[in-house]
Protein backbone atom coordinates (compact mmCIF):
# COMPACT_ATOMS: atom_id res chain seq x y z
CA UNK A 1 0.00 0.00 0.00
CA UNK A 2 1.03 3.77 -0.37
CA UNK A 3 1.86 3.46 3.34
CA UNK A 4 5.25 0.78 2.12
CA UNK A 5 6.44 3.56 -0.32
CA UNK A 6 5.85 6.35 1.89
CA UNK A 7 7.70 5.13 4.83
CA UNK A 8 10.59 3.53 2.69
CA UNK A 9 11.13 7.20 1.49
CA UNK A 10 10.96 8.64 4.51
CA UNK A 11 13.51 6.67 6.01
CA UNK A 12 15.90 7.46 3.25
CA UNK A 13 15.50 11.09 3.39
CA UNK A 14 15.64 10.44 7.48
CA UNK A 15 19.11 8.73 6.66
CA UNK A 16 20.18 11.93 4.93
CA UNK A 17 18.76 14.70 7.02
CA UNK A 18 19.77 13.17 10.37
CA UNK A 19 16.23 13.64 11.06
CA UNK A 20 12.69 11.47 12.75
CA UNK A 21 11.30 9.60 9.59
CA UNK A 22 8.13 10.98 10.43
CA UNK A 23 8.75 14.04 9.93
CA UNK A 24 9.09 13.50 6.17
CA UNK A 25 5.45 11.67 6.11
CA UNK A 26 3.26 15.21 5.46
CA UNK A 27 6.01 15.99 3.51
CA UNK A 28 5.41 12.94 1.05
CA UNK A 29 2.38 12.97 -1.77
CA UNK A 30 1.60 10.59 -4.53
CA UNK A 31 2.10 12.12 -7.70
CA UNK A 32 -1.56 12.54 -9.21
CA UNK A 33 -1.89 10.38 -12.61
CA UNK A 34 -2.74 12.54 -15.78
CA UNK A 35 -4.69 11.17 -18.76
CA UNK A 36 -2.47 10.25 -21.73
CA UNK A 37 0.59 11.35 -20.04
CA UNK A 38 3.41 9.02 -19.55
CA UNK A 39 3.98 8.65 -15.76
CA UNK A 40 7.65 8.85 -14.15
CA UNK A 41 6.94 9.69 -10.86
CA UNK A 42 5.01 7.95 -8.05
CA UNK A 43 5.77 10.42 -5.02
CA UNK A 44 6.98 13.96 -4.49
CA UNK A 45 8.41 15.62 -1.65
CA UNK A 46 7.43 19.58 -1.46
CA UNK A 47 10.96 21.25 -0.14
CA UNK A 48 8.92 24.53 0.92
CA UNK A 49 7.73 22.29 3.86
CA UNK A 50 10.72 20.78 5.10
CA UNK A 51 11.74 24.39 4.85
CA UNK A 52 8.40 25.85 7.01
CA UNK A 53 8.91 22.81 9.71
CA UNK A 54 12.61 23.91 9.97
CA UNK A 55 14.01 20.80 8.93
CA UNK A 56 15.36 22.80 6.26
CA UNK A 57 17.05 26.53 6.15
CA UNK A 58 14.01 28.85 5.59
CA UNK A 59 16.57 31.22 3.59
CA UNK A 60 18.52 30.38 0.58
CA UNK A 61 17.31 29.86 -2.73
CA UNK A 62 15.00 26.59 -2.89
CA UNK A 63 16.19 25.34 -6.15
CA UNK A 64 19.86 24.95 -4.99
CA UNK A 65 18.44 22.92 -1.81
CA UNK A 66 16.07 20.91 -3.88
CA UNK A 67 19.07 19.65 -6.41
CA UNK A 68 21.62 19.41 -3.35
CA UNK A 69 19.12 17.09 -1.23
CA UNK A 70 18.15 15.17 -4.61
CA UNK A 71 21.43 14.75 -5.25
CA UNK A 72 22.52 12.76 -2.03
CA UNK A 73 19.30 10.29 -2.41
CA UNK A 74 20.79 7.07 -3.87
CA UNK A 75 18.15 4.44 -5.69
CA UNK A 76 17.77 1.38 -3.80
CA UNK A 77 15.83 -2.02 -4.47
CA UNK A 78 12.28 -0.26 -3.89
CA UNK A 79 13.38 3.54 -5.23
CA UNK A 80 14.67 3.39 -8.83
CA UNK A 81 14.60 6.69 -9.94
CA UNK A 82 15.03 10.29 -7.28
CA UNK A 83 14.97 13.85 -9.54
CA UNK A 84 15.07 17.08 -8.90
CA UNK A 85 11.88 19.26 -10.18
CA UNK A 86 10.77 23.07 -9.47
CA UNK A 87 10.98 23.16 -5.38
CA UNK A 88 9.98 19.19 -5.20
CA UNK A 89 11.80 15.55 -5.38
CA UNK A 90 10.73 12.96 -7.62
CA UNK A 91 10.68 9.62 -6.53
CA UNK A 92 10.08 6.87 -9.35
CA UNK A 93 9.54 3.31 -6.96
CA UNK A 94 10.38 -0.40 -8.42
CA UNK A 95 7.21 -1.01 -10.93
CA UNK A 96 6.77 -4.78 -9.89
CA UNK A 97 7.04 -4.01 -6.24
CA UNK A 98 4.10 -1.03 -6.40
CA UNK A 99 1.85 -3.46 -8.75
CA UNK A 100 2.48 -6.12 -5.97
CA UNK A 101 2.29 -3.90 -2.85
CA UNK A 102 -1.12 -2.08 -4.10
CA UNK A 103 -3.13 -5.22 -5.61
CA UNK A 104 -2.06 -7.97 -3.06
CA UNK A 105 -4.33 -7.03 -0.57
CA UNK A 106 -7.35 -7.39 -2.56
CA UNK A 107 -9.26 -11.29 -2.48
CA UNK A 108 -7.49 -11.47 1.32
CA UNK A 109 -10.44 -9.88 3.12
CA UNK A 110 -8.44 -6.72 3.41
CA UNK A 111 -10.81 -5.22 0.10
CA UNK A 112 -13.11 -3.13 2.91
CA UNK A 113 -10.06 -1.71 4.60
CA UNK A 114 -7.91 -0.59 1.73
CA UNK A 115 -6.91 2.55 2.50
CA UNK A 116 -7.77 2.71 6.30
CA UNK A 117 -4.91 2.12 8.32
CA UNK A 118 -3.06 4.46 6.16
CA UNK A 119 -0.55 6.40 9.22
CA UNK A 120 -1.66 9.54 8.01
CA UNK A 121 -4.94 9.53 9.95
CA UNK A 122 -2.79 9.09 13.13
CA UNK A 123 -2.82 12.63 13.66
CA UNK A 124 -6.77 12.75 13.23
CA UNK A 125 -8.69 13.14 16.13
CA UNK A 126 -10.60 10.04 17.31
CA UNK A 127 -13.19 10.07 19.57
CA UNK A 128 -16.23 10.35 19.36
CA UNK A 129 -17.96 12.91 16.70
CA UNK A 130 -22.26 13.41 16.77
CA UNK A 131 -23.33 14.78 13.58
CA UNK A 132 -25.99 17.12 13.64
CA UNK A 133 -28.12 17.15 10.23
CA UNK A 134 -31.55 16.64 8.10
CA UNK A 135 -33.46 18.43 11.03
CA UNK A 136 -36.91 18.50 9.17
CA UNK A 137 -39.48 20.40 10.62
CA UNK A 138 -42.47 18.30 11.41
CA UNK A 139 -46.11 17.73 10.22
CA UNK A 140 -45.08 19.09 7.19
CA UNK A 141 -44.10 16.71 4.03
CA UNK A 142 -40.15 16.03 3.79
CA UNK A 143 -39.24 19.56 1.83
CA UNK A 144 -36.40 19.43 -1.13
CA UNK A 145 -34.53 22.28 0.39
CA UNK A 146 -33.18 19.31 3.47
CA UNK A 147 -32.09 17.16 0.60
CA UNK A 148 -28.34 18.70 0.77
CA UNK A 149 -28.28 18.58 5.00
CA UNK A 150 -29.31 15.01 4.82
CA UNK A 151 -26.59 14.13 2.01
CA UNK A 152 -24.15 16.06 3.20
CA UNK A 153 -24.41 14.87 7.17
CA UNK A 154 -25.06 11.18 5.70
CA UNK A 155 -21.73 11.38 3.81
CA UNK A 156 -19.64 13.46 7.45
CA UNK A 157 -20.83 10.63 9.60
CA UNK A 158 -19.83 7.44 6.96
CA UNK A 159 -16.58 9.08 6.52
CA UNK A 160 -15.54 9.91 10.44
CA UNK A 161 -17.08 5.94 10.91
CA UNK A 162 -14.83 4.53 7.86
CA UNK A 163 -11.73 6.60 10.07
CA UNK A 164 -12.32 5.06 13.76
CA UNK A 165 -14.79 7.61 14.82
CA UNK A 166 -17.64 6.39 16.79
CA UNK A 167 -20.15 8.37 15.30
CA UNK A 168 -23.63 9.57 17.15
CA UNK A 169 -26.24 10.37 13.88
CA UNK A 170 -28.84 12.73 15.28
CA UNK A 171 -32.08 14.31 13.58
CA UNK A 172 -33.08 17.32 15.44
CA UNK A 173 -36.45 18.01 14.53
CA UNK A 174 -38.17 21.52 14.31
CA UNK A 175 -40.69 20.19 16.45
CA UNK A 176 -41.61 23.59 18.79
CA UNK A 177 -42.83 27.02 18.56
CA UNK A 178 -46.07 28.82 17.79
CA UNK A 179 -46.85 27.08 14.65
CA UNK A 180 -47.88 23.96 16.51
CA UNK A 181 -49.86 26.27 18.49
CA UNK A 182 -51.62 27.40 14.92
CA UNK A 183 -51.71 23.68 13.63
CA UNK A 184 -53.12 22.14 16.83
CA UNK A 185 -56.14 24.89 16.81
CA UNK A 186 -56.31 24.15 13.16
CA UNK A 187 -56.92 20.68 13.77
CA UNK A 188 -59.70 21.00 16.13
CA UNK A 189 -61.68 22.78 13.59
CA UNK A 190 -60.37 21.42 9.99
CA UNK A 191 -58.70 18.14 10.96
CA UNK A 192 -60.02 14.72 10.55
CA UNK A 193 -58.76 11.46 12.38
CA UNK A 194 -59.62 9.45 9.07
CA UNK A 195 -57.40 11.62 6.56
CA UNK A 196 -54.81 11.88 8.91
CA UNK A 197 -54.44 7.97 8.58
CA UNK A 198 -54.62 7.56 5.22
CA UNK A 199 -51.80 10.60 4.17
CA UNK A 200 -50.90 12.24 7.08
CA UNK A 201 -48.64 14.77 6.11
CA UNK A 202 -50.31 15.72 3.15
CA UNK A 203 -53.63 16.23 5.39
CA UNK A 204 -51.86 18.17 8.27
CA UNK A 205 -49.90 20.32 5.72
CA UNK A 206 -53.62 21.46 4.20
CA UNK A 207 -54.86 22.11 7.79
CA UNK A 208 -51.57 24.08 8.14
CA UNK A 209 -52.61 26.33 5.16
CA UNK A 210 -56.34 26.76 6.34
CA UNK A 211 -55.53 27.63 9.28
CA UNK A 212 -52.58 29.92 8.03
CA UNK A 213 -55.49 31.55 5.65
CA UNK A 214 -58.49 31.97 8.74
CA UNK A 215 -55.87 33.37 11.18
CA UNK A 216 -54.79 36.22 8.96
CA UNK A 217 -58.51 37.71 9.45
CA UNK A 218 -60.19 36.34 12.37
CA UNK A 219 -58.44 37.08 15.87
CA UNK A 220 -60.30 34.01 17.59
CA UNK A 221 -58.37 32.00 15.63
CA UNK A 222 -55.06 33.65 16.89
CA UNK A 223 -56.21 33.27 20.09
CA UNK A 224 -56.77 29.97 19.85
CA UNK A 225 -53.41 29.04 18.32
CA UNK A 226 -51.59 30.90 21.37
CA UNK A 227 -53.82 29.18 23.52
CA UNK A 228 -53.32 25.64 22.44
CA UNK A 229 -49.17 26.59 22.48
CA UNK A 230 -49.80 27.37 25.78
CA UNK A 231 -51.64 23.97 26.70
CA UNK A 232 -48.26 22.50 25.28
CA UNK A 233 -46.47 24.30 27.30
CA UNK A 234 -48.46 23.80 30.69
CA UNK A 235 -48.24 19.68 30.03
CA UNK A 236 -51.98 20.25 29.28
CA UNK A 237 -52.60 15.43 28.60
CA UNK A 238 -54.84 16.62 25.41
CA UNK A 239 -52.87 18.85 23.67
CA UNK A 240 -49.92 17.03 24.00
CA UNK A 241 -51.40 13.78 23.15
CA UNK A 242 -52.08 15.61 19.77
CA UNK A 243 -48.70 17.13 19.29
CA UNK A 244 -47.16 13.49 19.97
CA UNK A 245 -49.24 12.21 17.33
CA UNK A 246 -48.75 14.58 14.95
CA UNK A 247 -44.40 14.13 15.80
CA UNK A 248 -44.72 9.81 15.67
CA UNK A 249 -46.77 10.01 12.62
CA UNK A 250 -43.96 12.38 10.77
CA UNK A 251 -41.18 10.78 11.95
CA UNK A 252 -42.31 7.33 10.62
CA UNK A 253 -43.37 9.08 7.12
CA UNK A 254 -39.68 10.34 6.99
CA UNK A 255 -37.96 7.28 8.02
CA UNK A 256 -39.33 6.01 4.33
CA UNK A 257 -37.80 9.01 2.69
CA UNK A 258 -34.32 8.18 4.44
CA UNK A 259 -34.90 4.27 3.83
CA UNK A 260 -35.03 5.30 -0.09
CA UNK A 261 -31.71 7.40 0.37
CA UNK A 262 -30.05 5.05 2.57
CA UNK A 263 -29.78 7.12 5.41
CA UNK A 264 -30.41 6.10 8.81
CA UNK A 265 -30.12 7.97 12.26
CA UNK A 266 -29.21 6.87 15.75
CA UNK A 267 -31.29 9.49 17.88
CA UNK A 268 -34.41 11.74 16.78
CA UNK A 269 -34.17 14.73 18.95
CA UNK A 270 -35.72 17.45 18.63
CA UNK A 271 -36.35 21.35 20.17
CA UNK A 272 -39.46 19.87 22.47
CA UNK A 273 -36.92 18.45 24.63
CA UNK A 274 -35.18 21.31 25.53
CA UNK A 275 -37.59 23.89 26.33
CA UNK A 276 -37.31 23.64 30.18
CA UNK A 277 -33.48 23.37 29.57
CA UNK A 278 -33.45 26.66 27.74
CA UNK A 279 -34.80 28.21 30.93
CA UNK A 280 -32.14 26.89 32.56
CA UNK A 281 -29.83 28.68 30.06
CA UNK A 282 -31.56 32.14 30.93
CA UNK A 283 -30.75 31.61 34.88
CA UNK A 284 -27.14 30.94 34.27
CA UNK A 285 -27.08 33.23 31.49
CA UNK A 286 -28.03 35.57 34.08
CA UNK A 287 -26.26 34.52 36.77
CA UNK A 288 -23.04 35.33 35.14
CA UNK A 289 -23.96 38.98 34.56
CA UNK A 290 -24.29 38.02 30.70
CA UNK A 291 -28.13 38.78 29.82
CA UNK A 292 -28.75 42.04 29.54
CA UNK A 293 -32.34 43.98 28.96
CA UNK A 294 -33.25 45.91 25.99
CA UNK A 295 -35.67 49.01 26.22
CA UNK A 296 -38.21 46.53 24.20
CA UNK A 297 -37.35 44.00 27.41
CA UNK A 298 -36.00 41.75 25.58
CA UNK A 299 -32.64 39.19 26.78
CA UNK A 300 -29.58 40.14 24.74
CA UNK A 301 -26.01 38.49 25.27
CA UNK A 302 -23.47 40.87 23.60
CA UNK A 303 -21.24 38.37 21.58
CA UNK A 304 -19.22 41.49 19.75
CA UNK A 305 -14.95 41.10 20.38
CA UNK A 306 -14.96 44.68 22.24
CA UNK A 307 -18.33 43.92 24.28
CA UNK A 308 -19.59 47.29 23.02
CA UNK A 309 -23.05 45.96 21.91
CA UNK A 310 -22.78 45.97 18.46
CA UNK A 311 -23.36 42.58 17.67
CA UNK A 312 -25.47 40.76 20.28
CA UNK A 313 -27.87 38.00 20.28
CA UNK A 314 -31.61 37.63 21.42
CA UNK A 315 -32.33 34.24 23.62
CA UNK A 316 -35.71 35.88 25.66
CA UNK A 317 -38.54 37.35 24.30
CA UNK A 318 -40.39 40.32 26.17
CA UNK A 319 -43.07 37.35 27.14
CA UNK A 320 -40.37 35.67 28.67
CA UNK A 321 -40.26 32.75 26.18
CA UNK A 322 -37.28 31.25 24.73
CA UNK A 323 -36.21 31.41 21.02
CA UNK A 324 -34.74 28.82 18.62
CA UNK A 325 -31.17 29.46 20.19
CA UNK A 326 -31.89 29.48 23.12
CA UNK A 327 -33.07 25.90 22.96
CA UNK A 328 -29.76 25.33 20.81
CA UNK A 329 -27.48 26.48 23.56
CA UNK A 330 -29.55 23.98 25.88
CA UNK A 331 -29.18 21.30 23.61
CA UNK A 332 -25.75 21.64 22.89
CA UNK A 333 -24.83 21.48 26.79
CA UNK A 334 -27.52 18.39 27.18
CA UNK A 335 -25.72 16.38 24.40
CA UNK A 336 -22.14 17.10 26.15
CA UNK A 337 -23.40 15.67 29.13
CA UNK A 338 -25.34 12.78 27.64
CA UNK A 339 -22.45 11.37 24.84
CA UNK A 340 -19.37 12.97 26.12
CA UNK A 341 -18.37 13.94 22.54
CA UNK A 342 -14.99 15.10 21.16
CA UNK A 343 -16.99 16.92 18.52
CA UNK A 344 -19.64 18.24 17.22
CA UNK A 345 -21.01 18.90 13.78
CA UNK A 346 -23.96 20.92 12.62
CA UNK A 347 -24.53 20.46 9.19
CA UNK A 348 -27.26 23.03 7.60
CA UNK A 349 -27.44 25.96 4.54
CA UNK A 350 -24.93 28.91 4.99
CA UNK A 351 -27.91 31.32 5.90
CA UNK A 352 -27.19 30.28 9.76
CA UNK A 353 -23.53 30.88 9.93
CA UNK A 354 -23.89 33.58 12.05
CA UNK A 355 -26.52 31.93 14.32
CA UNK A 356 -24.07 29.01 14.98
CA UNK A 357 -21.12 32.08 15.36
CA UNK A 358 -23.30 32.84 17.89
CA UNK A 359 -24.48 29.81 19.39
CA UNK A 360 -20.42 28.80 19.76
CA UNK A 361 -19.90 32.64 21.42
CA UNK A 362 -22.31 31.94 23.97
CA UNK A 363 -21.25 28.46 25.04
CA UNK A 364 -17.45 29.63 25.67
CA UNK A 365 -18.88 32.82 27.18
CA UNK A 366 -21.25 30.40 29.88
CA UNK A 367 -17.09 28.70 30.26
CA UNK A 368 -18.25 25.50 27.99
CA UNK A 369 -14.31 25.39 26.60
CA UNK A 370 -15.45 22.26 24.42
CA UNK A 371 -17.33 24.64 22.16
CA UNK A 372 -13.90 25.34 20.52
CA UNK A 373 -14.70 21.32 19.23
CA UNK A 374 -18.01 22.59 17.84
CA UNK A 375 -17.98 22.95 13.97
CA UNK A 376 -20.97 24.38 11.64
CA UNK A 377 -20.55 23.01 7.84
CA UNK A 378 -22.46 25.19 6.11
CA UNK A 379 -23.44 24.58 2.43
CA UNK A 380 -24.98 26.62 -0.49
CA UNK A 381 -28.37 27.00 -2.39
CA UNK A 382 -29.22 24.74 -5.11
CA UNK A 383 -30.94 26.92 -7.73
CA UNK A 384 -33.95 25.43 -10.32
CA UNK A 385 -35.11 22.46 -8.63
CA UNK A 386 -38.24 21.57 -10.89
CA UNK A 387 -39.82 18.25 -11.63
CA UNK A 388 -42.35 17.85 -14.94
CA UNK A 389 -45.32 19.10 -13.03
CA UNK A 390 -43.11 22.40 -12.04
CA UNK A 391 -41.41 23.65 -8.54
CA UNK A 392 -40.50 21.16 -6.53
CA UNK A 393 -41.12 21.54 -2.84
CA UNK A 394 -41.02 17.98 -1.52
CA UNK A 395 -38.10 15.77 -1.45
CA UNK A 396 -40.41 12.91 -2.88
CA UNK A 397 -40.98 14.46 -5.49
CA UNK A 398 -37.52 14.71 -7.10
CA UNK A 399 -37.37 11.14 -5.68
CA UNK A 400 -39.71 9.60 -7.72
CA UNK A 401 -38.68 11.93 -10.78
CA UNK A 402 -35.41 10.65 -10.67
CA UNK A 403 -36.20 7.07 -10.74
CA UNK A 404 -38.85 7.90 -13.83
CA UNK A 405 -36.40 9.78 -15.75
CA UNK A 406 -33.42 7.09 -14.92
CA UNK A 407 -36.01 4.15 -15.54
CA UNK A 408 -36.66 5.67 -19.52
CA UNK A 409 -33.04 6.38 -19.81
CA UNK A 410 -32.26 2.57 -19.07
CA UNK A 411 -35.31 1.65 -21.45
CA UNK A 412 -33.59 3.37 -24.36
CA UNK A 413 -30.17 2.12 -23.93
CA UNK A 414 -29.51 -0.65 -26.28
CA UNK A 415 -26.56 -2.04 -23.63
CA UNK A 416 -29.21 -2.09 -20.82
CA UNK A 417 -28.38 -5.76 -19.10
CA UNK A 418 -32.06 -7.59 -18.45
CA UNK A 419 -32.35 -6.99 -14.23
CA UNK A 420 -35.04 -8.46 -12.00
CA UNK A 421 -36.08 -5.40 -10.42
CA UNK A 422 -35.13 -2.42 -13.08
CA UNK A 423 -37.27 -0.04 -11.23
CA UNK A 424 -35.09 -0.78 -8.02
CA UNK A 425 -31.92 -0.68 -10.10
CA UNK A 426 -33.48 2.93 -11.65
CA UNK A 427 -34.16 4.25 -7.65
CA UNK A 428 -30.47 3.67 -6.66
CA UNK A 429 -28.84 5.49 -9.92
CA UNK A 430 -31.11 8.53 -9.63
CA UNK A 431 -30.26 8.58 -6.28
CA UNK A 432 -26.24 8.34 -7.09
CA UNK A 433 -26.84 10.73 -10.15
CA UNK A 434 -28.79 13.74 -7.37
CA UNK A 435 -25.58 13.17 -5.26
CA UNK A 436 -22.78 13.17 -7.06
CA UNK A 437 -24.40 16.46 -8.87
CA UNK A 438 -24.52 17.33 -5.31
CA UNK A 439 -21.05 16.64 -4.35
CA UNK A 440 -18.79 17.85 -7.23
CA UNK A 441 -18.36 21.61 -6.56
CA UNK A 442 -17.33 23.28 -2.88
CA UNK A 443 -20.03 22.82 -0.54
CA UNK A 444 -20.27 26.19 0.07
CA UNK A 445 -21.43 27.01 -3.50
CA UNK A 446 -24.70 27.29 -5.06
CA UNK A 447 -24.97 25.44 -7.90
CA UNK A 448 -27.87 24.97 -10.46
CA UNK A 449 -29.53 21.83 -10.74
CA UNK A 450 -29.72 20.08 -14.14
CA UNK A 451 -31.74 16.92 -14.79
CA UNK A 452 -30.17 16.28 -18.05
CA UNK A 453 -26.81 16.82 -17.18
CA UNK A 454 -26.93 15.16 -13.98
CA UNK A 455 -28.46 12.16 -15.44
CA UNK A 456 -26.13 11.27 -18.87
CA UNK A 457 -24.40 8.15 -19.09
CA UNK A 458 -21.20 9.54 -19.82
CA UNK A 459 -19.26 12.36 -18.14
CA UNK A 460 -18.70 12.79 -14.71
CA UNK A 461 -21.95 11.93 -12.98
CA UNK A 462 -23.14 9.52 -10.86
CA UNK A 463 -24.62 7.41 -13.81
CA UNK A 464 -21.49 6.81 -15.19
CA UNK A 465 -20.17 5.53 -11.47
CA UNK A 466 -22.53 3.07 -11.48
CA UNK A 467 -22.14 1.90 -14.90
CA UNK A 468 -18.58 1.46 -13.98
CA UNK A 469 -18.84 -0.61 -10.53
CA UNK A 470 -21.76 -2.83 -12.64
CA UNK A 471 -19.40 -3.40 -15.21
CA UNK A 472 -16.31 -4.42 -13.15
CA UNK A 473 -18.90 -6.99 -10.97
CA UNK A 474 -19.61 -8.40 -14.60
CA UNK A 475 -16.19 -9.13 -15.53
CA UNK A 476 -15.73 -10.64 -12.09
CA UNK A 477 -18.93 -12.84 -12.56
CA UNK A 478 -18.03 -13.66 -15.98
CA UNK A 479 -14.48 -14.92 -15.04
CA UNK A 480 -15.28 -17.04 -11.93
CA UNK A 481 -14.12 -20.50 -13.45
CA UNK A 482 -10.51 -19.08 -14.28
CA UNK A 483 -8.43 -21.31 -11.97
CA UNK A 484 -6.25 -19.86 -9.60
CA UNK A 485 -2.54 -19.62 -9.73
CA UNK A 486 -0.25 -16.85 -7.79
CA UNK A 487 -0.63 -13.48 -8.56
CA UNK A 488 2.20 -12.23 -10.79
CA UNK A 489 2.85 -8.43 -10.95
CA UNK A 490 5.02 -8.56 -13.58
CA UNK A 491 2.38 -9.00 -15.99
CA UNK A 492 0.68 -5.66 -14.99
CA UNK A 493 3.51 -3.09 -16.25
CA UNK A 494 1.54 -2.00 -19.46
CA UNK A 495 1.04 2.27 -18.53
CA UNK A 496 -2.77 1.67 -18.24
CA UNK A 497 -2.72 -1.46 -15.73
CA UNK A 498 0.24 1.30 -14.21
CA UNK A 499 -2.29 4.46 -14.16
CA UNK A 500 -5.13 2.44 -12.05
CA UNK A 501 -2.28 1.35 -9.55
CA UNK A 502 -0.33 4.83 -9.31
CA UNK A 503 -4.06 6.33 -9.04
CA UNK A 504 -5.15 3.63 -5.88
CA UNK A 505 -1.69 5.04 -4.20
CA UNK A 506 -3.64 8.25 -3.78
CA UNK A 507 -6.50 6.98 -2.02
CA UNK A 508 -5.32 7.68 1.74
CA UNK A 509 -4.55 11.19 0.99
CA UNK A 510 -7.92 11.66 -0.42
CA UNK A 511 -9.51 10.58 2.81
CA UNK A 512 -7.11 12.45 4.83
CA UNK A 513 -7.72 15.65 3.00
CA UNK A 514 -11.62 14.87 3.02
CA UNK A 515 -11.65 14.58 6.64
CA UNK A 516 -9.42 17.52 7.40
CA UNK A 517 -12.18 20.11 5.45
CA UNK A 518 -15.37 17.65 5.33
CA UNK A 519 -15.87 18.11 1.61
CA UNK A 520 -16.60 15.34 -0.56
CA UNK A 521 -15.63 16.66 -3.55
CA UNK A 522 -12.19 15.38 -3.32
CA UNK A 523 -13.74 11.24 -2.97
CA UNK A 524 -15.90 12.29 -6.22
CA UNK A 525 -13.27 13.42 -8.28
CA UNK A 526 -10.72 10.58 -7.43
CA UNK A 527 -13.56 7.92 -8.36
CA UNK A 528 -14.20 9.51 -11.00
CA UNK A 529 -11.04 9.84 -11.95
CA UNK A 530 -10.79 5.89 -11.12
CA UNK A 531 -13.50 5.03 -13.65
CA UNK A 532 -12.20 6.99 -16.93
CA UNK A 533 -9.03 5.32 -15.74
CA UNK A 534 -11.18 2.09 -15.63
CA UNK A 535 -13.08 2.29 -18.66
CA UNK A 536 -9.59 2.85 -21.02
CA UNK A 537 -7.68 -0.10 -19.30
CA UNK A 538 -10.52 -2.20 -19.85
CA UNK A 539 -10.71 -1.74 -23.90
CA UNK A 540 -6.87 -2.33 -23.61
CA UNK A 541 -6.21 -5.16 -21.13
CA UNK A 542 -8.42 -7.80 -22.36
CA UNK A 543 -9.41 -10.69 -19.89
CA UNK A 544 -11.19 -13.02 -22.07
CA UNK A 545 -8.95 -14.87 -24.91
CA UNK A 546 -5.88 -13.95 -22.35
CA UNK A 547 -3.67 -16.68 -21.34
CA UNK A 548 -4.61 -18.21 -17.84
CA UNK A 549 -1.84 -16.13 -15.75
CA UNK A 550 -2.59 -12.69 -17.56
CA UNK A 551 -6.12 -13.00 -17.03
CA UNK A 552 -6.01 -13.63 -13.68
CA UNK A 553 -3.23 -10.73 -13.22
CA UNK A 554 -5.80 -8.45 -15.01
CA UNK A 555 -8.84 -9.09 -13.11
CA UNK A 556 -6.66 -8.69 -9.59
CA UNK A 557 -6.35 -5.22 -11.15
CA UNK A 558 -9.77 -4.54 -12.07
CA UNK A 559 -11.23 -6.31 -8.97
CA UNK A 560 -8.84 -4.59 -6.61
CA UNK A 561 -10.36 -0.92 -8.62
CA UNK A 562 -13.60 -2.39 -8.03
CA UNK A 563 -13.55 -2.50 -4.24
CA UNK A 564 -12.04 0.80 -4.02
CA UNK A 565 -15.07 2.48 -6.05
CA UNK A 566 -17.51 0.70 -3.72
CA UNK A 567 -15.97 1.74 -0.61
CA UNK A 568 -15.76 4.88 -1.87
CA UNK A 569 -19.12 5.19 -3.03
CA UNK A 570 -20.40 3.73 0.14
CA UNK A 571 -18.60 6.51 2.04
CA UNK A 572 -20.27 9.51 -0.01
CA UNK A 573 -23.64 7.53 0.90
CA UNK A 574 -24.11 5.64 -2.36
CA UNK A 575 -25.91 2.00 -2.68
CA UNK A 576 -23.70 0.09 -5.59
CA UNK A 577 -25.81 -1.42 -7.97
CA UNK A 578 -24.42 -4.80 -9.41
CA UNK A 579 -26.15 -5.19 -12.43
CA UNK A 580 -27.27 -2.45 -15.42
Amino acid sequence: MACFFRRRIAEKLGRTLQQSEDAFIPALSAVPVFKKQQQTADFKLSLNTLRVSGILPSSGDIQLQTEDLASRLKQDSVVEDVSAGSGVINFRVNRKLLVQKILEPFGKEEDDTFGLNSELFNTLKRGTTLVEYSSPNIAKKFHAGHLRSTIIGNFIANLKQSLGNNVIRMNYLGDWGMQFGLLGAGFGQFGCQEKLKQNPLQHLFEVYVQVNKEAEHNEDMRLAARDFFRQLEQHESQAVSLWQQFREITVEEYQHVYKRLGVHFDIYSGESFHQHQAQEVVQQLRSQGLLKTTEKGTGVVDVSPAGDMSNICTVLRSDSTTLYITRDIAAAIDRREKFNFDEMIYVTDKSQANHFHQLFQILLALGHTWADRCQHVPFGLVQGMKTRIGEVVFLEDVLDEARARMLHNMNQSKTTKEMDNPEDTAEKVGISALIIQDFKGPLQSDYKFDWDRMLQAQGDTGVFLQYTHARLCSLARRNKGIEVVEFNPSLLLEQASLSIVQHLLRYDEVLYQSAQDLQPKHLVNFLLKLCHLVASAHRELPVKGSPQDVAQARLQLFNGACSVLANGMRILGITPVHKM
